[in-house]
């Protein structure tokens, strides 16, 4: 079996998880690593795979795994598709997330390859997830209560922010869809605290919720990177009231996200050039090996 080789572009949280997926996945290998700092130390595990700053400098890549931050997804994945090469990201600006999928869309088809775009676990599964109840339950309301956790997307927009020396944000569930984000954050030297803390509360990630902003000697000493989320929807199936379907899990953020990157790209091989989101791609198709076995196992 000629096994899907995947290149890993950025080396923090996802990037280190998701090398880890693709080392377990029976259809994988790693075509090399792709980090500003190609010198930079890596763990013993991954020292002998390629290193290098540019994907122009991997060989033979079928599919990149874009483990950026969510706002420098856009350039990197055009720069990768205008090589022919596959993108996977996990995107995780949902009102943005259908701007994206159609800019990307006209860059993979213009090049002949397939970009999977926001394929985290939320969103990405957890949208597969709904989009189900949706279909189960027609009408009605589904709320979304994530954590208690940490959510790297927030705290890595956080650290982008001037005089944030390391951050932690994190999301505590009020019910019925609604967030309370807790920021721990170190302060630079020469910077004033208040005027960072509203430069955050100002930001798009922030701006919608109640969000605290608590200055703290060590970020280190607070990080625990486990997430959860409870999805619940109540409503009518035909005109039957009081459904009510809820699913629930409680996870390794990073680690949840990597796997979950690799099994897009693992679908990306098998999709027809253009743009997609998690919710559009056979949920078979995540999965290696035959589909007729699949169907028969699970169906």
């Amino acid at each position: 079996m000629k096994k899907i080789r995947a290149a890993v572009v950025g080396y923090g949280n996802i990037g280190r998880y998701a090398l880890e997926a693709i080392e377990a996945a029976p259809d994988f290998e790693v075509a090399g690593i792709i980090r500003r700092n190609p010198q930079a130390p890596l763990p013993e595990p991954f020292r002998s795979y390629p290193v290098t700053d540019n994907l122009e400098k991997l060989t033979a890549v079928d599919v990149a795994i874009l483990a950026t931050p969510t706002r420098s997804v856009e350039a990197y994945a055009k720069a990768a598709l205008a090589l022919g090469i596959r993108t996977v990201d996990s995107f995780d600006i949902h009102t943005q997330i259908a701007d994206l999928r159609r800019t990307l869309d006209v860059e993979a088809k213009r090049h002949g390859v397939v970009s999977v775009v926001a394929a985290g676990w939320d969103p990405g599964s957890d949208s597969v997830v709904r989009t189900l109840l949706q279909a189960i339950v027609p009408e009605g309301i589904t709320y979304t209560d994530f954590g208690p956790g940490m959510s790297m997307g927030h705290t890595v927009a956080v650290k982008a922010i001037e005089g944030v020396r390391a951050a932690l944000s994190m999301t505590i569930p009020m019910g019925t869809g609604v967030h309370r984000r807790m920021v721990y954050v170190e302060i630079e030297d020469g910077y004033d605290f208040d005027t960072v803390a509203d430069a955050i509360r100002r930001d798009d990630y922030f701006a919608h919720d109640e969000t605290h902003v608590v200055r703290v000697d060590s970020v280190e000493a607070l990080k625990d990177v486990g997430h959860g989320v409870h999805l619940t929807r109540k409503g009518v199936s035909g005109v039957t009231h009081n459904q009510r379907i809820s699913f629930d899990m409680q996870i390794n953020n990073p680690a949840l996200t990597g796997q979950i990157l690799v099994a897009a790209a693992r679908a990306a091989m098998r999709l027809q050039p253009g743009a997609y989101t998690m919710i559009e791609i056979p949920p078979v198709d995540l999965l290696p090996g035959d589909r007729d076995a699949w169907i028969g196992r699970i169906v």
